[in-house]
């Protein structure tokens, strides 16, 4: 099986800084995209950032500039920067990758980390 593992949430203030870790492990062959989603309190799960096994990255415009993904590939690990933080910005983060193992291609999800932001 595979298991994604966020951490990093917590509280922060207005203009302040979280870095998240997103650790996958278990039966994985290769990793293409990976990314982060979140999802407030009565809306959809919304992208956040993308990033692909050749490093390119995709941002909506509502963090860019504020926020960086990257990813580490020897330790199967997805992070984001988010610098600038506004209480917008609050809500469960999710991160997702696209992956091979022994059942194919497959996507997978995290438990989630709350991001809470005050004003």
């Amino acid at each position: 099986q595979v298991q994604l593992v966020e951490s990093g949430g917590g509280l922060v203030q207005a203009g302040g800084s979280l870095r998240l870790s997103c650790a996958a492990s278990g039966s994985i062959f290769s990793i293409n995209a990976m990314g982060w989603y979140r999802q407030a309190p009565g809306k959809q799960r919304e992208l956040v950032a993308t990033i692909t096994s050749d490093g390119n990255t995709n941002y909506p415009d509502s963090v860019k500039g504020r926020f960086t993904i990257s990813r580490d590939d020897a330790k199967n690990t997805v992070y984001l920067q988010m610098n600038g933080l506004k209480p917008e910005d609050t809500a469960v983060y999710y991160c997702n990758a696209d992956l091979l193992n022994h059942l194919g291609y497959r996507t997978y999800w995290g438990q989630g980390t709350q991001v809470t932001v005050s004003s």
